[in-house]
């Protein structure tokens, strides 16, 4: 146990050096895409590039992640990686231990590519990225305590205590898609029931308009319009889209899952008890259609409510970029410190 302590502690010396004006390079691995940037003290984002992610290769997919790295090293001088992987990250920010997405069990990404690259690397899980950038440079700037919530095919987060990213015990906290919201309710691909992400995400939001199109086509005729009148072929995009002109099926569909979501950031500040709450991910690109109705629901539901504060509910600004400048800024601040000219 000691013997693990000390070359956690060792490894993490070697992020800890890189100067804070150093430029990183911070990558984001999904499901389908692998997403690279250079990314300077401020945030802003200088270069990327990006590689289709070939999910069951896990060879591949480390070979896709260091050869983006050298191609946006061959134009800058890069002082360290940050990898945002969507999965379960060890304590130690160096293995993934689970990805659902992605072939990774166990999966040392950092020594892998430290030897591949000739660089400093840090491992984190890429809604945690997400929540450190919106934190730092985004819509959370102003708080030490908030949670970023994103909204996309499931439900990812990250939560930022004190100004510190929550990690957990074992470094896998804020996978809060998978809190049971209906006991034995819709199965989830976590293998659970009633998760959280079965009611309030992207793949909601079309499940609940195809099925409208399918049961009730006069109330859905928008949506089967814009679909050549195929219920399976409406799309979150598409919702989203009629929703913006007011297409009353599709804000329908925007009341439930705001309804699920509000009920979960209830659920959360009985908690955490954040300051703010931040809504990212592709669904939030709705924009007030979708953060008016997740926080009309989340106040309604807020325990003690009118005998307390209220935590602000905000949409996030960086948007694509998200993922790729906090794990970038992880790998030069390293989110065990504090955030940088905030009190700890």
């Amino acid at each position: 146990m000691a013997g693990d302590a000390a070359e956690r502690t060792s490894t993490i010396g070697t992020v800890e050096e890189i100067p804070d004006d150093a430029l990183t390079v911070g990558v984001d691995v999904g499901g389908t895409k692998i997403a690279a940037g250079v990314v300077d003290g401020t945030g802003k984002l200088l270069a990327h590039t990006r590689r289709e992610t070939p999910a069951q290769n896990t060879a591949g997919v480390l070979s896709g992640i260091a050869d983006a790295v050298r191609e946006l090293a061959t134009t800058h001088r890069v002082a360290g990686v940050g990898i945002g992987a969507a999965g379960f990250v060890d304590a130690s920010r160096s293995t993934v231990m689970f990805a659902p997405n992605l072939a990774w069990r166990d999966e040392d990404l950092r020594s892998s590519l430290t030897a591949q690259l000739g660089l400093p690397v840090i491992v984190e899980n890429d809604a945690n990225a997400v929540a450190w950038a919106e934190s730092r440079f985004g819509a959370g700037r102003d708080h030490d305590d908030l949670a970023a919530i994103t909204i996309g095919t499931g439900v990812g987060g990250g939560l930022v205590v004190g100004g510190r990213l929550l990690r957990g015990g074992y470094g896998v906290a804020s996978e809060i898609g998978h809190i049971t919201m209906v006991p034995y309710g819709r199965r989830c691909g976590c293998g659970l029931q009633g998760c959280w992400e079965q009611y309030g995400s992207g793949r909601a939001l079309v499940s609940e308009a195809r099925e409208i199109a399918h049961h009730s086509p006069a109330f859905a005729s928008g949506l089967l319009a814009d679909a050549g009148g195929v219920p399976d072929a409406i799309t979150g995009e598409m919702v989203t889209a009629a929703a913006q002109r007011g297409d009353v099926g599709a804000l329908h569909c925007f009341d439930e899952i705001g309804r699920w979501i509000g009920l979960g950031l209830a659920q959360l500040a009985a908690v955490l008890d954040p300051s703010l709450f931040v809504i990212g991910g592709g669904v939030s690109e709705a924009g007030e259609v979708l953060r008016s109705r997740v926080e009309d629901t989340f106040r309604a539901n807020l325990t003690g409510r009118g005998h307390r504060p209220v935590a602000e509910v905000r949409l996030a600004e960086l948007g694509w970029e998200a993922g790729m400048v906090g794990a970038a800024d992880l790998a030069r601040t390293h989110s065990d410190t504090a955030v940088p000219g905030r009190a700890s």
